[in-house]
This record gives C-alpha cells, sequence and structure tokens, in this order.
C-alpha cells in the first residue's frame, strides 16, 4: 500500500508554514502506512553549512558529548540529531562519524534533513516537532511494510546523493538484481528495502553522467515492477510514475504551490485548493519543479 505526499512552495510567505502543511498530508495518509514513517525538509540552503543528519537507537547515550567528538554543532531532535558545519569541514567531520557505527546517517547536504522512525504517521510528526519546522520544499512518505521488516532502516525517504532523497509506493520485482548490480559497481544499500536499491541506483546513473531526468528515464528500462517515484532535490522536487501507472497519484498547483498525494484527500486541506488545477501525472513522464 504506502502514501506519498510533497510539497513544492513557491509563495515564500508559506514557507514557515510548511511542516505544519506537510505533517498534516502525512497523517492524512495513515490508512496508506500505519507502521513507520518520514519527512524529508529542505531548509536554510544558504548559510554556508552542510548538515548531517544522523539516527540512534539509543540517543541519550549516543548523543552525549557529540559536538566535542566532532567538533561540530549538533541539534537533537529526538532519535536524530542535525549536525553543522562549514562545508569545507564536511569532508573530515563524516570520517569521525564514520567512527562511531551506531550512529546511522539519514541524510547530507546544504538544504535537507530527514526525520523517520517506527510509527503511526502522528506519533513521528509529533516526536520530531514536524510542525514547528519552515523550508522551502518537502516530502513524506507513511509505511506498510510488506518486502521487509518494520525498522527506521526500512522506512522512507531514502537518501543515497548529497540533498537527494526518494519515496516510493509500489514493489520492484527486481531490487534484489538491481542490488547485485549495484554492488559490482562498488555502491552497497544498508536496508533489505527495495526503494533504498532505486535510490542508489538513480545516484550511480547521476555519478556516471546523468542529469537526474535521464537517471530517471534510464530507471524506466532498469527497473521493474509498479512504482510512483518522487524524488527530492536542493532546488526541488519530481514525480515519475511506472509505464502503466499502476500506483495512485493526484497533483494540484497554484500560484502558491504545487502539491502531491497518493490520494486527493492529502491535498483537500491546503490553501486554496478549491481553485487549483489538479490531475493526474501520466505514465512514463518525469516532472520537476525547481526554484
Amino acid at each position: 500500500m504506502c502514501g506519498i505526499v510533497g510539497l513544492f512552495l513557491k509563495d515564500q510567505e508559506l514557507e514557515p508554514q510548511l511542516g505544519a502543511l506537510l505533517a498534516q498530508m502525512l497523517v492524512t495518509m495513515t490508512g496508506r502506512g500505519p507502521d513507520s514513517a518520514g519527512i524529508a525538509i529542505y531548509r536554510g540552503a544558504d548559510d554556508g553549512n552542510m548538515k548531517i543528519t544522523v539516527q540512534s537507537a539509543n540517543p541519550d547515550v549516543d548523543f552525549e558529548g557529540l559536538e566535542e567528538r566532532l567538533g561540530a554543532d549538533v541539534l537533537r531532535s529526538d532519535t536524530h540529531a542535525i549536525i553543522s558545519c562549514p562545508a569545507d569541514q564536511a569532508d573530515a567531520v563524516q570520517a569521525k562519524l564514520a567512527a562511531l557505527p551506531k550512529l546511522r546517517v539519514m541524510s547530507v547536504g546544504d538544504a535537507i534533513e530527514i526525520y523517520k522512525e517506527v510509527g503511526r504517521p502522528a506519533e513521528v510528526a509529533e516526536r520530531f516537532d514536524i510542525s514547528s519546522l519552515s523550508g522551502t520544499h518537502g516530502i513524506g512518505h507513511p509505511r506498510m511494510a510488506t518486502e521487509s521488516a518494520i525498522t527506521t532502516l526500512g522506512a522512507h525517504p531514502f537518501s543515497t546523493g548529497a540533498d537527494q532523497c526518494l519515496v516510493h509506493n509500489g514493489a520492484l520485482s527486481n531490487h534484489n538484481s538491481l542490488r547485485r548490480y549495484l554492488e559490482d559497481s562498488g555502491i552497497s544499500v544498508m536496508s533489505a528495502c527495495d526503494t533504498e536499491a532505486a535510490a542508489a541506483y538513480l545516484t550511480m546513473k547521476m555519478k556516471q553522467g546523468a542529469n537526474l531526468g535521464e537517471a530517471l528515464e534510464a530507471g524506466l528500462d532498469d527497473i521493474d515492477g509498479c512504482f510512483t517515484f518522487v524524488i527530492g532535490t536542493k532546488e526541488g522536487f519530481g514525480v515519475l510514475r511506472d509505464p502503466i501507472a499502476c500506483k495512485p497519484a493526484v497533483m494540484a498547483e497554484t500560484d502558491q504551490y504545487v502539491a502531491m498525494g497518493s490520494e486527493f484527500q492529502a491535498l483537500a486541506h491546503l490553501p486554496g485548493i478549491d481553485s487549483a488545477r489538479v490531475w493526474e501525472p501520466e505514465p512514463a513522464t518525469v516532472y520537476f519543479w525547481e526554484r
């Protein structure tokens, strides 16, 4: 089942409401994914710092003294922490993090922050106080686990590249062969979730020289199964459905925003939705909105 929500703000006056709007969209989709949930928020991209989001199963212990150990600013949010440092120090901080295996890196980038945990969407949103977060755009995912266990690592979004992440509704039939293909290229994935393999595939294609649109189009040939992908980047977000559009998706656009949901009810509370242009994205077609 699972669900997807996404919101890209055109109107800067709505940016303080991004977290609240996304959280409500996510909670509305609880019926599609009650076992875990996650949100990627994009904000603060122009301060010259790099942000690394980490998660711990034992944060009271693992986050103790983390600022001193890393030589970076640390802002804790429940089981997650946002580590911030000047961009030219990011490699050194990441090297220190590699020596702390109990900390799991959720995302790295100038703007992205990923928060995800096991639990119903309302519980996850409340744990991280998502409603208080401002930003320019974000995507979210309530999960109903089918092909892998209910774990934090199995929750969406998955980030395998700087400021880039992916959420997925559907099931990939060739994710094991895709994972072997990635391993042959020197790319490993941490979870058994098919979505992480798809995210890593896109990152690999981009490292080989493709832009994101080209990587997504290549995925139409290389990734088998039913899927709706929503991809977040530093500049915006994109949508791609499989060639026969197996999974539901609806878009809404106004002068203030572009929104996406697996069902219209996820969009029904948005400001100005009564006058929005509402449509279904076409199959096998890459859509993208950027700032």
